[in-house]
């Protein structure tokens, strides 16, 4: 496969076949960020795309999982996504997911007789990164979408059929806004309603503004303990029918995993025993990007 390092999935897509459709990230300006820094947005050429399928194909004929990248594949057009759909169905028999980070913006650039011909062409999971449900926090960290624009993304996506996985970062308002960034998380978490959720735990790269502002003491970062008090908080003020619900990547303090509304009590409970000193933190050098 034709790769252009670095390259980036989520944690649930490690045995995927990862087909490269874009390079980059059309956005590419969320402050946190430094996926693609190194990377100039641009559109892989179709032929080239098809080419990768049917090599592909003839070397793991057996693929039941597709992971488009790279940052944002959704952005194509449906004209440009359609011939790549019909190409995984025909060169993969037993495929069952494909899948893609997607953005607010490259969702609602498109109808919903499009998302759904999508869906029915196999596109059926898209991961969306919400970061904050606090207006000021998504403001602050130019995520290129308003809190409302992502909540209505999600519910059209879903009402697609395409079910989808957000994911949220812990200690993302800083000292300074850890509990309206907390509570405001999973107010928007109810409203969205998607059937996964990630919290992560935000953690200055650098090469991003973020870690300039924390270099610069214009952003405190929040304490190990207080990642704790926040997640907690999201909890509580999440409602949705149905999640699955994990807080295991690499930089969480506190592996966690569960279904929503189900094991919210002993979500909660396990987090309280860690307040406590009950449960021990994972320690600095163990945590990831």
């Amino acid at each position: 496969m034709r790769y252009r390092e670095p390259v980036f999935r989520p944690p649930s897509e490690a045995e995927s076949y990862l087909l490269p459709v874009t390079d980059g990230c059309s956005h590419n300006e969320c402050t946190y960020c430094a996926m693609y820094r190194t990377k100039r947005f641009s559109v892989r050429p179709e032929a080239d795309i098809l080419e990768d399928i049917r090599l592909a194909a003839r070397a793991y004929p057996d693929t039941r999982r597709v992971f488009l990248l790279d940052g944002d594949a959704l952005t194509l057009a449906p004209k440009r996504l359609v011939p790549v759909l019909e190409a995984l169905r025909a060169a993969f028999p037993e495929l069952q997911r494909v899948s893609s980070y997607a953005n607010a913006v490259s969702i609602l650039n498109k109808t919903d007789a499009e998302l759904a011909q999508l869906r029915a062409l196999g596109l059926s999971l898209g991961y969306l990164g919400l970061e904050s449900g606090d207006e000021a926090v998504n403001a602050s960290i130019v995520k290129g979408a308003t809190i409302d624009e992502q909540v209505e993304a999600v519910q059209r996506a879903q009402a697609a059929g395409i079910k989808m996985s957000v994911m949220v970062l812990l200690g993302m308002g800083g000292a300074e806004r850890s509990r309206e960034h907390a509570i405001a998380t999973g107010q928007v978490l109810s409203r969205m309603d998607p059937r996964y959720i990630s919290c992560l735990c935000v953690t200055p790269v650098p090469g991003t503004e973020l870690f300039d502002a924390v270099e610069a003491g214009t952003f405190r970062m929040i304490t190990p303990e207080q990642t704790l008090v926040e997640l907690a908080l999201l909890l509580e003020h999440t409602d949705v029918s149905g999640a699955v619900f994990r807080s295991n990547h690499a930089s969480n303090y506190l592996p966690l995993g569960g279904r929503l509304p189900a094991d919210k009590a002993r979500l909660l409970a396990a987090v309280d025993a860690a307040r406590r000193g009950e449960v021990a933190l994972k320690p600095e050098y163990l945590r990831g990007l």
